[in-house]
């Protein structure tokens, strides 16, 4: 069956196609047979073929923008026909893929991704079952589970923890993977527990100088919660604590430290920065300090970075209750405060 259109329209109305990048699916939508398409990319024609069933409509180098499209298309499932209404700029044309690794961090503007136009390949997430090969431009990258995509620019970009692991993967340079680490958390993009716990799926912590950053990263994680934590309670007006101590039974055991203290109404707060690992050991020893602390008639708020981050009106109503609820408690027992 022949499913050329009866009716082509003239080529030049393609001129007024704002992306001047289209799918031989979205040419045939506009009347533009394979065949007639094909004809166009001949030497010294006014098309190219940028990618597989990708045609560019003119003859000069691709923009960094039009080389993200014609990877999208290339990769993505057959786009929406041109007559549903759909957007040009919406993401949903290109179905599943998704703009990731460097490119993806140059489209959010991190300080140390490489410009767009010196990326030779554009990494692009699709579901493990596409059946395409990485050419050109496009590099496949493929996923059991693909994560929910943001739109950035009319893209469907990666979250920031897979595309920092999918670039990861493919960086040798122990500082580059380090600047790409530390700007994520330091620039607000995502917390460094969602971030190990993205580079621990990918298999990535075997790799020395990749442990290396994540040290750093979760050193730059833990000091900005503490800045936040500082914060909250000035900004909410609650009592100064003693900060970054450790408790101790006098003449008795190390009970641990936490990061903030109140000795009067004997209330702890203490950070959640753990990496996600697949033991809890971590987890299990906050746990034994908390109940350890409790049956001493010690309160312990357990706060994490992201809820710090988020929410920090309400972490500041949660550790101002605690405070409250002292004076209707029975005393504390009687610690030892010392700097930690």
């Amino acid at each position: 069956m022949n499913n050329t259109p009866l009716s082509p329209l003239p080529l030049s109305h393609l001129s007024a196609v704002q992306l001047r990048v289209l799918s031989v699916a979205q040419l045939h939508a506009h009347g533009v047979s394979a065949a007639r398409a094909t004809a166009q990319c001949r030497p010294g024609g006014p098309w190219q073929l940028l990618l597989p069933g990708v045609f560019l409509l003119h003859p000069g180098p691709p923009t960094s923008e039009e080389r993200l499209h014609a990877t999208l298309l290339y990769a993505g499932r057959p786009p929406l026909p041109a007559q549903s209404g759909a957007r040009k700029t919406d993401a949903l044309r290109y179905g599943e893929a998704m703009i990731t690794g460097l490119a993806a961090l140059a489209l959010r503007r991190f300080p140390s991704a490489p410009p767009m136009l010196s990326l030779d390949r554009i990494d692009v997430l699709v579901p493990r079952t596409r059946r395409l090969r990485s050419i050109g431009c496009a590099r496949l990258v493929r996923a059991h589970a693909l994560p929910r995509a943001e739109v950035i620019t009319g893209l469907p970009v990666a979250p920031v923890p897979r595309a920092l692991a999918d670039a990861v993967a493919q960086l040798p340079d122990a500082n580059a993977v380090r600047r790409l680490l530390t700007e994520a958390v330091r620039g607000g993009h995502c917390e460094p527990a969602a971030v190990v716990a993205e580079l621990n799926r990918a298999r990535l912590l075997n790799r020395p100088h990749v442990v290396d950053a994540v040290g750093s990263l979760l050193a730059e994680g833990r000091a900005l919660a503490e800045a936040r934590l500082y914060q909250l309670v000035r900004s909410a007006g609650l009592p100064e604590p003693l900060w970054n101590v450790d408790l101790r039974l006098p003449g008795g055991p190390h009970l641990g430290g936490v990061d903030a203290y109140w000795p009067g109404p004997a209330v702890a707060v203490e950070l959640d920065t753990r990496a996600p690992r697949h033991d809890d050991a971590l987890w299990s020893e906050y746990a034994r300090k908390r109940e350890h602390l409790e049956r001493l008639g010690i309160t312990v708020v357990h706060i994490t970075p992201r809820k710090l981050r988020e929410s920090p009106e309400q972490q500041a109503t949660v550790v101002r209750t605690a405070l409250m609820a002292a004076t209707d408690r029975d005393p504390a027992a009687y610690v030892v405060v010392l700097p930690r």
